[in-house]
């Protein structure tokens, strides 16, 4: 993969007061966080507490009910998303060969000709799936499609890469594998936030790590300091196994 060149002065990416309602619920409430080029942020938190929403926040994918999302200290628009690429936890594959999955996501980035083979041939051989290249993509293993994700996603150079629990469904060596890759982007220069419920994953992937609740940051820090020390009350609850139940979450609605 291309080597991404960073700013590290500036911040990659900046949220402030985001928040997103549906009806009368809100879903996020008033985030506010700083994405550094360079970094590995994780992102944890309970099942429903807006892990998934936030980033398509983050991306741009939806638009915010509150807030704003800044990209270098810019509005985020189109051009700033042909900067990012998130892989979902269920990569959706195009009826196409594995090849043609990642030719037509260069091409959509308008990269053609003589970049595009370079890129392609580059992007397979970074996730092995060099005997697999005239395969129909929607026939391969859950761990192959990821890598194949993965692959589609850093052929196009992005700055920043979303990932929403890439592993969640895969065993221990497609793990292994993905993680890999995502090792070397970042060694590449790449910049990672990663959501995941893996406590393990999460120490050895991450720098930073953001704890949501209720659609809401409510603890933030080194990997280490929040999983070994938690100071709030549901990261406490949901790394000791237990029941949280905000008190006044049903108040914020």
């Amino acid at each position: 993969m291309p080597e991404v060149q960073n700013d590290e002065e500036v911040p990659l990416l900046g949220a402030q007061r985001l928040g997103f309602s549906a009806g009368s619920q809100r879903l996020i409430r008033d985030i506010d966080l700083t994405i550094r080029a360079g970094s590995r942020t994780v992102i944890m938190g309970a099942n429903g507490s807006g892990k998934s929403l936030l980033l398509r926040l983050l991306h741009g994918l939806i638009p915010p009910t509150e807030g704003h999302v800044e990209w270098c200290e810019r509005p985020l628009d189109t051009a700033a998303r042909n900067e990012q690429a998130m892989v979902f936890q269920r990569p959706v594959m195009m009826r196409r060969s594995v090849a043609a999955n990642l030719r037509f996501a260069l091409s959509a980035r308008g990269i053609r000709g003589a970049e595009r083979a370079a890129r392609e041939a580059e992007a397979i051989a970074s996730a092995r799936l060099e005997h697999l290249v005239n395969r129909p993509a929607r026939v391969l293993s859950g761990g192959e499609q990821q890598r194949l994700a993965m692959a589609r996603a850093l052929a196009c150079a992005p700055r920043l890469l979303f990932l929403d629990e890439p592993t969640a469904s895969l065993d221990p060596a497609s793990t292994h594998a993905i993680e890999q890759i995502i090792d070397q982007a970042h060694d590449d220069g790449v910049t990672i936030v990663l959501v995941t419920h893996d406590a393990g994953q999460a120490r050895r992937m991450g720098q930073d790590l953001v704890f949501l609740d209720a659609g809401r940051i409510v603890e933030t820090g080194p990997v280490a300091q929040v999983l070994d020390a938690p100071s709030s009350a549901a990261a406490q609850a949901w790394l000791g196994g237990r029941l949280y139940l905000d008190p006044t979450h049903s108040s914020q609605t």
